[in-house]
């Protein structure tokens, strides 16, 4: 049976495992543009627990979560939302459907768990290389990875000669493995 419950609580402190005992749940929301992707993130350090979200954001970010390797608009929250969830940009809401109405326009989007969410990789590791990459965008992976240390023979590898934005979610769990493995 399919169990639903409101909760009016802030987000960001509830600990969401003991809302109904570590049994999985959906998060269906119009969030405070403020704190969405903290939202996100919550969500994120939450996967086991949340197979399926659907919520409105300002469009940019909810264009950011949703859009592939590629787009100026493509980030960390692209990459690591990507990782973990099917991603569904659903539709725009105009500003004329608020009273009062907000000064920019809405989007609204539906993550979907992917089955295989647990990632072939060191989670911590993924987060690191994905965030270090993207901090420094302009610059190739050679150059934005440095603090890894990584070894001349690694380097010489094509996918280290382009920049954060032009590799596929796959590529940066491929690029994951290939750290973790030149650390051995």
């Amino acid at each position: 049976t399919l169990t639903k419950r409101i909760i009016a609580q802030d987000f960001l402190k509830i600990d969401l495992s003991t809302i109904f005992n570590r049994k999985p749940l959906a998060i269906i929301g119009n969030f405070p543009y403020n704190i969405s992707t903290q939202i996100v993130f919550k969500t994120l350090e939450n996967k086991h627990l949340i197979p399926e979200f659907c919520g409105m954001f300002q469009k940019e970010v909810a264009q950011r979560i949703a859009k592939k390797s590629g787009s100026k608009v493509y980030g960390i929250l692209s990459v690591l939302t990507q990782a973990f969830y099917h991603v569904e940009y659903l539709f725009t809401v105009p500003p004329t459907v608020f009273h009062p109405p907000p000064k920019v326009e809405s989007g609204v989007i539906r993550l979907i768990r992917k089955e295989a969410y647990i990632l072939p990789v060191s989670e911590s590791l993924f987060y690191r290389v994905v965030k270090t990459a993207f901090n420094q965008r302009r610059k190739t992976l050679r150059n934005s990875l440095k603090t890894f240390n990584l070894s001349d023979k690694l380097l010489e590898d094509a996918i280290f000669a382009q920049r954060a934005e032009q590799l596929s979610v796959e590529q940066f769990i491929n690029l994951t493995q290939k750290i973790a493995n030149d650390a051995i």
